[in-house]
């Protein structure tokens, strides 16, 4: 049987600067949704990406001295950068797109057309109101005591000659998507949209600019490049391949769920949908607005300076525990204040005395009592298998009364089978904090069945009290198994340990399992591990981060130096006899016992591979450097490094950075060929 199929992706983030915990709490919580439906057994397609055109950036590169796509690819590709940031916080995107990918260009280019020429898309002079920070065009109406509503800065005034996109010809049909159908949530966000932004009169948008240059170009009038939502709204289709050769499965994933933030809802309820009728192509099967995290009350915003480095924090307190934070304290959809304090408090409360505490007792007690291995007869008795299955089949949310044993093995019982139903249904209407809270009312409950059984108690007589003893550490177990699988979405990392400490085996630790009491073999071994999430203490967490914060900033200044020139002269003929060629790296791989030492093999133009050993291994992983284009003097004397033989030297640049040596590769323009002479 065919799998489901669910594509999901976040906004693609603008790359004006480093991205703050707000992004970070957006693309977890995407990532936690992908990972629920691949958990579930469904295909998954989950894209992410920047959005990499636009004035600011323009004016940014500007202001750096450097062109814009050299900006972006800092901030991109570079040291703690996006892609950077998403590996550290474990997220599973299957593709990740950037607006200056090629393909995405050549797409945008078709789509614009495509547009332009049903009649959609038209000449004419735009003269209005345009807040830079939000690249977004404003009637003086729309305006909030005269500044941008969505950022609250001043707007300044904007004519020019521009494309328009008939987006007033689509208010009705979109008036009806959002009022009649479930395609916008939460249902809060569509009031909003409808009564301040369709019923005053939906007007056309500009799609185009000419007052900058660094956007796609349109093909057909190239002093026009295209308006940055036109561009940017359009990657959730051009990154399966609508438009380009690129990918080639469009139709088995479009359409998809689109995840972001309040305040781009106006684009992606209303623009989107209308690019998309404009186009005849089928519209999103949902967009989701959370809500901000807000700071001091107020959001985090990278122009203003308000804002958490979430890589800070998840050094200091783990990726898990800063996942399973944003996730667990926010209501997804609504506002949420951001504190370190209630950080701490969240882990200490939750991770530390509920799940850390209830793994740590329970592995303990059973390597303790038995060794780590409950004996036979320790497993569900067939009474418990069928109270689970007539608890998941007729929905109980209660436990019949029996003995005192009975009754709080039932409840336990009875609170785990419920438990993926529960769990289900609120990941379904993306609400993962309520999917949470369902998981927390089973470790609650099972902490309280310690305390209710006493092993400890039991533990005096086991020859009387062995067997219940056995049965309860097994209930216990099988609780921790239920609600690990579940948290495997949010906490892939912490979730995967509890499973491992428990015994669970692959078999018990799926989707399906996860409804089935009694997954867990009764004589299951436990394999103790260590504390997965210390206490933390309050005050001296809260100082170690104000500190850690203070020298982030500091390090943050320029602290450059470089080496002064040398005062010897060289002749010009002596300096025409070094030949500079450029090379293309074919491959790259680290040198045998050498931590600096990299291997290149490169193309010089002369048919015949070249070896050159550099010492870059500090500053460059060799995947990163294969494809580029180098600059090399190829006419040094060969010398042999580590026993193999270096036929030339890279240039570079070295500085002094903050104390430290850093170095840069020269790398040259890819259009430039193999073997050209650098003069």
């Amino acid at each position: 049987m065919e799998k489901e199929r669910f594509y999901i992706t976040t906004p693609i983030y603008y790359p004006s600067d480093k991205l703050h915990i707000g992004h970070t709490y957006c693309t977890v919580a995407t990532d936690a949704i992908a990972r629920y439906h691949r958990l579930k057994g469904e295909e998954v397609m989950f894209l992410t990406g920047t959005d990499e055109h636009g004035q600011k950036i323009e004016d940014k590169a500007r202001e750096a001295g450097v062109t814009p796509k050299e900006f972006v690819d800092a901030i991109v590709e570079g040291p703690r950068g996006v892609k950077d940031l998403w590996k550290l916080m474990n997220i599973s995107n299957d593709r990740f797109i950037r607006t200056t990918d090629d393909y995405h260009v050549t797409s945008i280019q078709k789509i614009f057309r495509k547009m332009y020429d049903s009649g959609d898309i038209y000449k004419g002079t735009y003269k209005g109101k345009y807040c830079k920070p939000c690249e977004s065009f404003w009637t003086e109406s729309q305006l909030k005591d005269g500044c941008c509503p969505d950022c609250g800065r001043p707007v300044t005034d904007a004519e020019e000659e521009a494309y328009f996109f008939r987006l007033s010809k689509y208010a009705d049909k979109i008036q009806h998507l959002l009022e009649d159908t479930d395609f916008l949530e939460p249902r809060s966000r569509v009031h909003e949209m409808v009564n301040n932004f369709i019923k005053p009169g939906l007007e056309d948008l500009c799609v185009s600019r000419t007052s900058f240059t660094w956007g796609i170009p349109v093909d057909f009038d190239p002093k026009h490049v295209v308006y940055v939502w036109v561009d940017a709204l359009s990657n959730y289709i051009t990154a399966l391949g609508y438009g380009n050769d690129r990918y080639h499965d469009y139709a088995d994933w479009w359409p998809g769920v689109n995840i972001v933030g309040k305040e781009i809802v106006r684009f992606h309820s209303i623009i989107w949908p209308a690019m998309l009728m404009s186009l005849g192509e089928p519209l999103p099967k949902k967009v989701f607005g959370h809500g901000w995290l807000l700071l001091d009350g107020g959001k985090m915003s990278k122009s203003k300076g308000n804002v958490v480095d979430p890589y800070l924090l998840a050094e200091h307190f783990g990726v898990d525990a800063l996942r399973f934070f944003l996730l667990r304290t926010f209501p997804f959809g609504t506002d949420g204040n951001f504190s370190n304090e209630a950080l701490i408090q969240t882990i200490n409360v939750d991770l530390a005395n509920d799940l850390g505490n209830l793994l740590s007792r329970t592995v303990s007690m059973v390597g303790k009592y038995f060794g780590g291995q409950l004996p036979e007869g320790s497993g569900a008795s067939e009474s418990d298998r069928h109270l689970a299955e007539e608890c998941v089949k007729e929905h109980f949310i209660a436990a019949p009364v029996g003995p005192e044993d009975n009754a709080y093995d039932m409840s336990l019982i009875v609170q785990a089978a419920n438990l993926r139903n529960l769990y289900e249904n609120q990941m379904e209407h993306y609400a993962p904090h309520n999917a949470l809270a369902e998981i927390f009312k089973v470790i609650d409950r099972a902490n309280k069945y310690i305390d209710e059984n006493a092993p400890w108690t039991l533990a005096k007589d086991m020859e009387a009290n062995g067997p219940r003893l056995a049965h309860v550490m097994y209930n216990l177990l099988e609780s921790l198994r239920v609600c690990a699988i579940l948290l495997t979405p949010f906490i892939p990392t912490s979730a995967a340990e509890v499973l491992r400490q428990i015994g669970a085996c692959e078999k018990c630790s799926t989707w399906d399992s996860a409804a089935v009491w009694g997954s867990l073999p009764g004589t299951v071994t436990v394999q103790r591990g260590e504390n997965l999430f210390p206490r933390i203490d309050m005050d001296k967490e809260l100082a170690a981060l104000e500190q850690a914060a203070a020298e982030a900033k500091k390090a943050a200044l320029p602290d450059l130096e470089v080496e002064p020139q040398l005062e010897e002269k060289v002749d010009f003929d002596t300096f025409c006899k070094s030949d500079f060629r450029a090379v293309k790296v074919k491959d790259c791989q680290p040198v045998k016992k050498s931590d600096k030492l990299l291997r290149f093999t490169l193309d010089d133009g002369t048919g015949t591979d070249r070896q050159i050993l550099s010492g870059i291994a500090k500053w460059y992983k060799p995947e990163d450097l294969i494809g580029k284009t180098l600059m090399a003097i190829v006419n040094l004397p060969p010398r042999k490094m580590m026993g193999q033989e270096s036929q030339g030297m890279l240039i570079s640049a070295v500085h002094t950075e903050k104390g430290e040596e850093a170095l840069n590769l020269l790398i040259l323009d890819d259009k430039i060929p193999a073997g050209a002479k650098m003069c």
